[in-house]
């Protein structure tokens, strides 16, 4: 985690500044805007760390460039204007994960943009009016980068998602037994990867968190069948191929699209010459998704 070093020694006075200010709110605010460059400072920290590659790792750690300086000239103004040090603390955590992580950045930096404008609004002093209107033009080029980033990172996983699951099955020429307990092991990942971020993303959902608890029971269903016809068990990546969806209205239309592609690929599946057993695991499994599709559409009529 950064360290701010909090005996920084600030720059004398700057006259304009209005030290016995009674305006408790403009000082919260700046507080508010001390502790968000503190937690971005750590949060960007932890990004550059996670970058797939240098040349992200580079403007990621050039932007946190940014808002070191923002954080010292806003400590500089709260001292110049009270007389205190500020205090110094993460005010939200940042995700582990590079994607959700570089979303979370995205979605600060847009609203860190428009808090800011409103403290410059807030000011009378005009030299605190600059400072918190160019972190304001910072902060929505930062916004423009980590949206830059979260475009390539999609288009990569639009590519590679082609070949997993459900895609992968659906578009697959030729099937064979270990390709279509791969694909339907990989789906099952991925139905609970995505069950798993709507629950963490906006709380206990009881239709997604039963779900999440049914793909548990799919993917224990299918496991055993690896090991009667030896087939080698896929690795789940699955969190890689997760986007977090911008609202509930949105988290059960995923959910709808995913069930249906799981349903087609059981479909396509029991339509191959496979062993009885296989056949009934996966029609077991289809007709679960079925049970699911109906449960998320009713969700989505409801929001």
């Amino acid at each position: 985690m950064y360290t701010y070093n909090s005996t920084y020694q600030f720059a004398p006075f700057h006259n304009g500044y209005h030290r016995n200010t009674n305006d408790t709110k403009l000082l919260k605010d700046i507080q508010k805007a001390i502790n968000a460059e503190y937690s971005a400072i750590s949060c960007y920290e932890k990004l550059a760390k996670l970058a797939p590659n240098q040349e992200v790792r580079k403007q990621i750690l050039e932007i946190q460039k940014d808002e070191r300086r923002h954080l010292e000239e806003f400590s500089r103004i709260y001292t110049n204007v009270t007389g205190k040090q500020p205090t110094y603390k993460i005010s939200e955590e940042c995700p582990g994960n590079f994607i959700e992580g570089i979303e979370f950045a995205f979605k600060d930096e847009q609203e860190a943009v428009d808090f800011y404008l409103d403290i410059a609004d807030q000011a009378q002093d005009p030299f605190i009016k600059e400072r918190f209107r160019r972190a304001a033009a910072d902060e929505q080029n930062h916004a423009v980068w980590f949206l830059f980033f979260l475009q390539k990172i999609n288009k990569t996983l639009d590519r590679q998602g082609e070949n997993y699951g459900a895609k992968g099955a659906l578009s697959a020429s030729t099937l064979t037994l270990p390709s279509m307990l791969t694909y339907a092991l990989q789906d099952e990942y991925l139905a609970q990867a995505r069950y798993k971020n709507i629950l963490e993303t906006f709380g206990n959902i009881r239709t997604f968190a039963r779900i999440k608890e049914a793909e548990l029971r799919h993917i224990s269903a299918l496991l055993p069948l690896f090991e009667r016809y030896k087939v080698s068990i896929p690795k789940d990546n699955s969190s890689s191929y997760v986007t977090t969806p911008p609202n509930i209205k949105s988290a059960y239309s995923a959910g709808v699209q995913g069930e249906i592609e799981n349903i087609a690929m059981y479909e396509k599946f029991i339509s191959q010459d496979i062993p009885n057993d296989v056949k009934a695991v996966f029609t077991q499994l289809r007709n679960a998704s079925l049970n699911h599709l109906e449960a998320f559409k009713r969700g989505q009529a409801r929001n």
